[in-house]
């Protein structure tokens, strides 16, 4: 199985999952306390046979918060997103999503969730609205409220004008922004994104950004945004450096820059990686 099926299984796998969500009112806000976290990691390893993809992996996302997983290809960035939709089975260490651990209550978790995964899961040879209705039948979303959702997103993210465009017509850029809008659809609390700009153009990356940036500041979503890019971590966020399955710092911008005695967030971890390889820092 390639990354792309895993992708898509992954994502249809979220959506199965959480079938209680069909059984809350279609415009019924999903509460929960401010004070518990998103997103709780503790603890967690995982291992390929005898490769160690993550050791004792522990953070966690804030409510209404963009947290940067930052880390090179074979971080673990992957294999963490995989655990958290329940992909892949915990191993060792738990998770939880607004304090539903995955493995205990999947369906109360997993209904808080939306995921973008870094392969494209869309079917190129529907139209874009039909790629949502369809998602939308997965979370048990009956269809006359799915459609009214579906235009809901799609002009929150400036495809209004292309729902009935077929997926294949659209930009890269466009592309992606429809697939956060179908990981919208259920209106989760929380948002992962693994690698969501990767091959956009400068300003479809800024695009996309942007957009989920505006989701924190307005909707009050929790962001995990896992990348390799520095320049699309701001100063205001928080940040998790995951290097070779270890998380080697993990707070605020400006706190994780202190402790690594950096200027900026490539110095950084330029320093905290070249001392867990066993180089010097450049």
């Amino acid at each position: 199985m390639g990354r792309h099926d895993i992708a898509i299984a992954a994502t249809e796998m979220t959506a199965t999952e959480a079938p209680a969500i069909a059984h809350s009112p279609p415009d019924a806000p999903i509460r929960q306390d401010a004070a518990v976290p998103a997103l709780s990691i503790a603890g967690v390893s995982h291992s390929y046979g005898a490769r160690r993809a993550l050791i004792d992996v522990g953070f966690d996302v804030a409510p209404a918060s963009f947290t940067a997983l930052l880390g090179l290809n074979g971080a673990g960035k992957s294999t963490l997103f995989s655990l958290i939709t329940r992909l892949f089975g915990i191993q060792t260490g738990r998770i939880s999503i607004f304090g539903h651990d995955i493995g205990r209550e999947p369906s109360e978790a997993l209904r808080l969730l939306g995921v973008v995964f870094q392969p494209r899961t869309l079917d190129l040879d529907l139209s874009v609205m039909q790629n949502l209705l369809y998602h939308a039948a997965l979370h048990g979303i009956g269809r006359r409220d799915a459609r009214r959702r579906g235009d809901e997103v799609l002009a929150r993210i400036g495809l209004a004008d292309r729902a009935g465009s077929k997926v294949r017509d659209l930009s890269g850029g466009q592309m992606r922004r429809l697939e956060i809008a179908r990981s919208l659809l259920h209106r989760p609390l929380l948002l992962l994104l693994d690698e969501a700009t990767v091959g956009l153009d400068v300003k479809a990356r800024a695009d996309i950004l942007s957009h989920v940036r505006q989701l924190v500041a307005e909707e009050g979503i929790g962001v995990l945004w896992a990348t390799h890019l520095f320049d699309e971590i701001m100063p205001n966020d928080n940040l998790v450096i995951l290097h070779q399955g270890h998380v080697l710092a993990r707070g605020e911008v400006a706190s994780v820059l202190g402790e690594a005695g950096a200027q900026d967030v490539n110095a950084a971890f330029m320093r905290l990686t070249g001392a867990r390889s066993g180089g010097s820092a450049p």
